[in-house]
């Protein structure tokens, strides 16, 4: 039977779990004030000092790649219907707002369902199947013969991508060493490549092989949105044959002690070692030493304190845990807004822009479907220097991830733009463009800094949740982004979208959550993920 929590004060395992490695230091943990599960976080302090120990070798490079594969996923998939939302609407006629209302409903279900399962399964199953959906799916769409037919395999391919940064995320901080989390936030670097790759063949594709206008639209001479589903596709399932073929992901020693595995957890944690060349000192009385404690010193074999779920079962269990002290309940909740207010204003925009460079360019006599993908294109290119430099300024003194992710919405120098966001007001200034050349600069400026925004929010998040309800936590934010996600299309469905409407509701929204950012309790900066 599992105890009841222990509060830090009074628990023995202070007392017998020196916090201090000869090497590494004082492990300083980002609930360094205490946790409502002392036996957890004392594991979780030994399995990062091993980790930390190891360092940063092959084994986390190579992970950095195959899990940049989902930030890749995420970036592609969600915004395709935007890329291909044109001549589907030429081909097959219907109101443009539905193919992105079935693709985050999809996504909804994924990250609900793949978010929750990665704690009660654990990472390995979640890590491997979602890129599979994703890609089979996302072959099968291009041979769609209708609309409805479309709009239920881009569901699909939702449930796949849904899962990826929710899992991937959980599965990189399990093995990164404390000094490199920030590589969390420099991930999103993939999600830019992947937007940049997608813009890259959508332009040759849908400029070429497209209808120009409704009339006379069929198949035969409309194939390049298929084409474009072909590719991508392609691509997606060879990424999945590379993580389930090529590299061997290791399941999470925090999960394996989590469920009463130690011994097994010990063994992954040598293996690491060994695959980056080096030896753990780590032995499995070490890690048994929490519930030796918590039984005062009297544990059977076989005996162990349970954090996570042993059954296959869904429960409240995990999610509970993220709500267990007032301190994390305001950080869960406070995470949750953010993600469901950028959400949709995110979605509200970005599912549109190509719809917007391209009705707007027409008003400004430029508004050919070359043009059009040509703008993407150099939009897509922005975002690379912005995961880059979001990678670098999370590390600043002072700076960290909150400000850094606040900056990006409520500057912080003399009330910069008279505390209008960067993100906000690049999207406010759209609005303002007599030409599509201005259109295409404010539109440059937005992404660069929407850009660094996505790259600390990524990372924030999993970084405060403990890995333990890690993936739920992940699951409940991805699921508040996709909730509101599936509200863009529906207002978009009885909005204007000739008018500048959706952009002063986008741009608002996201100085809303800059605006929350500051509110956050707990700063990753310098600190282990538990």
């Amino acid at each position: 039977m599992r105890p009841k929590s222990a509060d830090s004060t009074s628990s023995p395992l202070p007392d017998i779990l020196p916090d201090i490695s000869p090497i590494t230091g004082p492990a300083i943990d980002l609930y360094e004030d205490g946790y409502n599960d002392p036996v957890y976080q004392a594991k979780a302090r030994i399995l990062n000092r091993a980790i930390q120990d190891i360092g940063m070798g092959r084994y986390q490079w190579y992970l950095f790649v195959v899990t940049g594969f989902g930030w890749f996923a995420d970036s592609v998939w969600p915004l395709l219907s935007g890329l291909i939302l044109t001549p589907v609407v030429n081909e097959f006629h219907f109101n443009g707002p539905f193919l992105s209302l079935a693709s985050n409903i999809g996504l909804l279900v994924g990250a609900v369902f793949w978010g929750l399962g990665c704690d009660i399964w654990g990472r390995r199953w979640s890590f491997n199947i979602t890129l599979f959906i994703a890609g089979i799916f996302g072959l099968a769409s291009g041979g769609a013969p209708s609309f409805v037919a479309l709009a239920s395999l881009i569901a699909m391919v939702g449930v796949g991508v849904g899962g990826n940064l929710p899992v991937d995320s959980a599965v990189f901080l399990d093995f990164v060493p404390g000094s490199h989390q920030y590589l969390l936030t420099i991930l999103s670097i993939w999600w830019c490549l992947g937007q940049l790759l997608s813009s890259l063949v959508a332009w040759p594709l849908i400029a070429n092989y497209s209808c120009a206008s409704t009339s006379d639209c069929t198949r035969s001479n409309n194939m390049g949105w298929r084409y474009l589903l072909f590719t991508l596709g392609g691509i997606t399932l060879s990424l999945w044959a590379v993580r389930f073929f090529i590299f061997t992901l290791l399941e999470s020693p925090r999960f394996l002690s989590g469920i009463g595995r130690d011994a097994d957890a010990i063994e992954v944690i040598h293996k690491l070692a060994k695959f980056n060349g080096k030896t753990s000192p780590i032995t499995i009385e070490e890690l048994e030493a929490p519930d030796r404690a918590m039984s005062g010193g009297h544990l059977s074999s076989g005996e162990r304190y349970n954090i996570f779920s042993k059954s296959s079962k869904y429960d409240t269990g995990h999610i509970k845990a993220l709500f267990a002290t007032p301190k994390m309940a305001w950080s869960t909740s406070l995470l949750i807004a953010i993600w469901g207010v950028i959400g949709l204003a995110s979605t509200l925009y970005n599912n549109f822009l190509p719809y917007l460079l391209s009705s707007r360019g027409a008003v400004f006599g430029d508004g050919s479907l070359y043009i059009t993908y040509r703008n993407q294109v150099i939009l897509s290119v922005i975002g690379v220097p912005a995961a880059l430099l979001a990678g670098w300024a999370v590390e600043l003194p002072y700076i960290g991830r909150k400000v850094t992710r606040c900056f990006q919405v409520i500057p912080l120098l003399n009330d910069l733009l008279r505390n209008k966001g960067l993100t906000g007001a690049f999207l406010f200034a759209t609005t303002t463009s007599q030409t599509s050349n201005q259109l295409l600069g404010w539109n440059c400026g937005y992404v660069f800094f929407s850009n660094m925004m996505y790259g600390v929010l990524y990372a924030i998040s999993p970084e405060i949740f403990p890995a333990k309800d890690r993936g739920t936590g992940n699951g409940l934010t991805s699921t508040a982004s996709r909730v509101f996600g599936v509200l863009a299309p529906i207002i978009a469905l009885y909005a204007n979208l000739a008018t500048a409407v959706p952009v002063y509701i986008a741009g608002a929204l996201i100085m809303f959550a800059g605006s929350l950012a500051l509110l956050l309790p707990y700063e990753p900066r310098g600190k282990v993920s538990i």
